[in-house]
């Protein structure tokens, strides 16, 4: 299949990257970060998570950061919702997209939420009935879509039949998680043909981490499929703190460029994407994964007389 010419980059960072700092990140803080993403052209970020304050005390200000942005550009704000409660907080705020999450694998659902597979699929079904309401739509995603830490290999089946639920209630597209870090470009390949047959009506997005480094690698297999549609964070900030040995996100900067250079347009600014990123190394206090953000775009050239010459 050919590979799409242009690609919506999602930013999950302000969500899945800052939820897990221990330190207080001060709300006008999320909100210069996010704005720079929505200057640096970004056209879809998952910005918050209407969980419980004291389950995530880090995204307790969702409803503050939403009324605070100034939406210089055309954005999508979408936000993460655990449950029917999450969902009216997140309405009444006014997100544009909500956003529900399951783990294809029952002993990583029961740690990320203590809920079996099944009765967080029953339970969509509210959050769907608040959506609908207020005619705002719903996206799914999956974590542990290819593979669990608890139980190994998930049978791109089991994938399959949680996508099925997902067209079955009305959700508007499918994520696959790879929460883990345990995607192979095998493994893309085969779970989004097996989606496109299942639900070939659903618009397929992949959400990689870095964990074994191979994440754009997933990208480029992903690609090939024809898939158009990305999950990254700033910087390569984030992790699950139920998966052992998880690391970030693949990097927003370092997936932008890589389109660029591969002649798919996303519509996004590299210069000022790489400047937010620089800033979140800035306010988290230590060095990120973000290769691109250090090193500059490719033809970012230097003053000779600025660099050693040999000698001898």
């Amino acid at each position: 299949m050919a590979r799409p010419k242009s690609v919506l980059v999602g930013e999950v960072g302000p969500r899945d990257g800052l939820q897990i700092e221990r330190d207080f990140i001060p709300t006008s803080t999320k909100i210069e970060l996010i704005d720079g993403l929505i200057d640096a052209g970004v056209k879809e970020i998952e910005y918050s998570s209407f969980v419980s304050p004291r389950a995530v005390p880090q995204l307790a200000d969702a409803a503050e950061v939403l009324a605070g942005l100034t939406r210089s550009k055309p954005v999508h704000l979408v936000a993460l919702v655990p449950n029917a409660k999450g969902a009216e907080r997140a309405v009444e705020a006014g997100v544009d997209e909500l956003r529900v999450f399951v783990s294809s694998s029952e002993s990583h659902n029961q740690k990320n939420v203590n809920r079996s597979v099944e009765d967080s699929l029953v339970g969509f079904e509210n959050v769907l009935r608040i959506a609908h309401q207020s005619g705002t739509p719903v996206s799914g995603a999956i974590a542990t879509s290819f593979g669990c830490p608890f139980e190994g290999d998930v049978p791109v089946e089991q994938v399959g039949r949680i996508a099925k639920r997902f067209a079955d209630l009305g959700m508007v597209g499918v994520g696959l998680g790879d929460t883990t870090g345990m995607a192979t470009p095998l493994l893309v390949a085969e779970r989004c043909n097996h989606l496109k047959t299942v639900v070939p009506d659903l618009p397929i997005t992949l959400h990689f981490h870095n964990t074994r480094g191979i994440g754009l690698a997933n990208v480029m297999a992903g690609l090939d499929e024809g898939i158009d549609r990305y999950e990254s964070s700033f910087a390569g900030l984030g992790g699950c703190p139920f998966a052992p040995g998880a690391t970030g996100n693949i990097c927003t900067e370092d997936l932008v460029f890589l389109l660029h250079e591969l002649g798919i347009e996303t519509g996004i600014d590299l210069e000022k994407l790489c400047a937010v990123a620089r800033r979140v190394e800035d306010v988290v206090g230590r060095t990120l994964p973000g290769q691109v953000m250090k090193a500059g775009p490719r033809l970012q050239l230097s003053d000779m007389e600025q660099v050693a010459t040999a000698v001898g």
